[in-house]
């Protein structure tokens, strides 16, 4: 049976479900079918850290992302903050002394690309000037960041933290929500202006004179559409190539696990904090020789990068923690569900105890509640694709790497605007899958440096 669609979008994740909210809700757009086979949100957007942050040394990044935090404010009035968004911030901590100048350039760095002022705080007068943490509001907090570097004051603030740290870089426009919370709330007001949630997966899609007409569903039957999304996450390289379009992306894994604070180490109003500093795990002389003596576990002794992370998770009757570090990022392609490294739970809890050293009480004995994770779908310069490809009525919401929940409102905007021929924002090209066919693009691409990965 052969159905017809103004607009056909592939992926219920959060991507998608922007996209759809978009054209929709701010655009009007009517007759959209909304495309997955399982259930919404279910792939990899659930799979996520759930945090924001506007803090990135790029500053197309810093402004979509100042963007999508405008719409997470604003739809967190509009629901009475279901999805419970906060602005705790991100803290980035460090116990090398050379760290500080990194600290310092990256802090300016961000402020340059518009992040905020940095306000630095070099001794223990910065009590009146540094705002604390509220940890359920995000109205009337701060943005920018502030630079401890009076160790007295961090341990004052953070008593649970290293006593060799530093310096703590603390970035305010930054927090946290419910991503199952705001992907339900924005998929309701989508289905309520008339998007069609179809579970269902597409097999192939008809071009003709290169342009996108009809979309075959495994199911067998067909819709004919103008429009076509591809919003479908780690899969978006395979759909892309429905119409014979290549797209520049990589894959990787992270994933998280929640553990469980029975004992109360971390204070649950505490912010999403980050050990910059490469380290060496803490292992027992006995534990060290066990696993040196195995080529599969040698690997455990090395160095370790900087970058294991953690924050609360739940109200204020949970005890997990959400604890994070990408350790190992090689490319990879796509497995549902992903393989999970069995050694991770005990290395993220060890590394993490380099920043809060009485987490190491539960070594041996950790409590686990959730092991999971998903797939960063990467362009080669950690930016998103957001427009339309070279099939005419096809467009690309995706390559949103690590960033998919805090992003998605700004993409999904950027990509309904090509679509209904709106308006756009100044930083559209940025975002282009045209942007590689710039000479002068890709020369500053050859140069390019690794920004914006936390």
């Amino acid at each position: 049976m052969m159905q017809t669609a103004e607009v056909v979008i592939c992926g219920a994740g959060i991507s998608g479900i922007a996209a759809a909210y978009h054209l929709a809700v701010t655009q009007g757009v009517k007759n959209m079918c909304l495309i997955d086979e399982r259930p919404p949100l279910t792939l990899t957007s659930d799979k996520s850290s759930e945090a924001y942050r506007n803090w990135w040394p790029d500053d197309v990044m810093v402004r979509l992302l100042n963007r999508s935090i405008d719409w997470l404010e604003r739809w967190a009035h509009e629901s009475g903050n279901r999805f419970l968004l906060n602005r705790r911030g991100y803290v980035y901590l460090t116990a090398n002394p050379d760290g500080i100048d990194d600290f310092k350039r990256a802090a300016q760095s961000a402020q340059q690309a518009g992040a905020g002022e940095v306000r630095v705080h070099v001794d223990r007068s910065a009590a009146a000037r540094y705002a604390p943490i509220d940890s359920q509001r995000f109205e009337e907090q701060p943005t920018g960041a502030d630079l401890l570097l009076d160790r007295s004051f961090i341990r004052d603030r953070f008593p649970y933290l290293n006593e060799d740290v530093v310096a703590l870089l603390h970035a305010r426009r930054c927090g946290w929500f419910s991503g199952q919370q705001l992907g339900m709330y924005l998929l309701e007001q989508a289905r309520a202006h008339g998007v069609t949630l179809l579970q269902d997966r597409i097999d192939r899609v008809s071009v003709k004179g290169n342009r996108v007409e009809d979309i075959h569903l495994a199911s067998g039957g067909s819709i004919s559409t103008r429009s076509f999304i591809n919003a479908a996450g780690p899969f978006v390289k395979e759909v892309a190539q429905l119409i014979s379009v290549e797209l520049p992306i990589v894959h990787e894994l992270h994933v998280k696990i929640a553990l469980k604070d029975y004992l109360g180490i971390v204070p649950r109003h505490a912010p999403l904090m980050i050990w910059t500093d490469p380290q060496f795990l803490p292992w027992t002389e006995d534990e060290r020789a066990d696993l040196d003596a195995s080529e599969e576990t040698r690997w455990l002794l090395h160095e370790l990068p900087g970058g294991v992370h953690f924050r609360p998770e739940g109200g204020g009757d949970s005890n997990l923690l959400l604890m994070l570090w990408a350790y190992h990022v090689e490319p990879r392609t796509p497995i549902v569900p992903p393989p999970l490294d069995e050694f991770f739970p005990e290395v993220v809890l060890r590394g993490l105890a380099k920043m809060i050293p009485s987490l190491r009480a539960y070594f041996g004995k950790a409590s686990i509640a959730l092991y999971d994770g998903g797939y960063y779908t990467k362009t080669p310069e950690n930016r998103p694709l957001a427009g339309p490809l070279p099939v005419e009525g096809a467009y690309i919401c995706g390559a949103v790497s690590g960033y998919g929940l805090m992003a998605s409102a700004a993409v999904g905007e950027l990509v309904a605007a090509h679509v209904t021929g709106s308006r756009l924002p100044d930083y559209a090209t940025a975002f282009s899958f045209e942007r590689y066919s710039d000479l002068a693009y890709r020369q500053w691409l050859a140069n390019w440096q690794p920004a914006g990965q936390l």
